[in-house]
């Protein structure tokens, strides 16, 4: 099965002037009930925040959440006493487990562009914990980069609680490759800029795909192209 969304048809969002965010599913007040969740993955937001401004300090629990920073720089705040930055090219994991409070905010002078993913995890009741690395993955070039999983023992990739992997890719124009998959699992790729053809189906900017039921999933770059692919088990999880 392939399921295609179009840029036009994200949900968009705004906060006054400091936020304008696209929801790729049900979040806050947008709710449809055929588009909550993909296997495990709960929530995919792409956020700007806009200069001198932020996310107040707000509970989370059970959910573990992945922010990837693709430019500007956020500077985060937790209960479990973290205080960092994290900056374009970075990625950060909070397992919320049992409970935590962050507090995510843009102190710089201009724009920060964001994308914020929640997986429902493997089990619940865990440990609140943070991790944050330099994945470098905004100058790689015709590959995937693996930023969070949970699927396979990685070094230089954020650990995941979740059987579940998101991978980055940077493609010029014209390069082909074939994602091995499994008909048990999912795949959602979501690009960031560019044309990419995926299993034959055009893509441009901010369009996205959902394919089930696949062996294979054929990326091929129209034009030079950024894109994230997220590779999930196909059951769905509820709680």
């Amino acid at each position: 099965m392939i399921k295609i969304i179009t840029a036009a048809e994200r949900h968009q969002a705004r906060a006054g002037d400091w936020l304008t965010s696209h929801y790729l599913f049900s979040f806050a007040d947008y709710y449809d009930p055929g588009n909550v969740q993909f296997g495990p993955l709960r929530v995919f937001n792409d956020d700007v925040i806009g200069p001198k401004a932020g996310f107040p300090s707000h509970p989370h629990a059970d959910m573990e959440i992945i922010t990837i920073v693709l430019d500007g720089a956020i500077r985060h705040h937790d209960s479990l006493g973290t205080e960092t930055t994290i900056t374009a090219g970075q990625v950060q994991r909070m397992t919320a487990g049992t409970g935590i409070t962050h507090s995510e905010s843009n102190e710089g002078e201009e724009a920060a562009h964001l994308y914020q993913l929640w997986f429902l995890p493997n089990k619940r009741g865990l440990a609140p914990s943070y991790e944050q690395m330099d994945v470098d993955f905004l100058s790689s070039k015709d590959k995937l980069v693996p930023l969070a999983t949970g699927q396979k023992v990685l070094e230089d990739v954020v650990f995941l609680n979740s059987n579940s992997t998101i991978y980055h890719g940077n493609f010029s124009e014209g390069h082909e490759f074939d994602f091995q998959t499994f008909k048990i699992r999912k795949t959602l790729v979501y690009v960031t800029k560019g044309n990419l053809l995926v299993s034959n189906v055009e893509l441009g900017q901010h369009d996205q795909i959902r394919l089930e039921d696949m062996d294979v999933v054929s990326l091929h770059a129209a034009s030079d192209a950024s894109f994230i692919l997220i590779d999930v088990p196909a059951t769905e999880a509820n709680y």
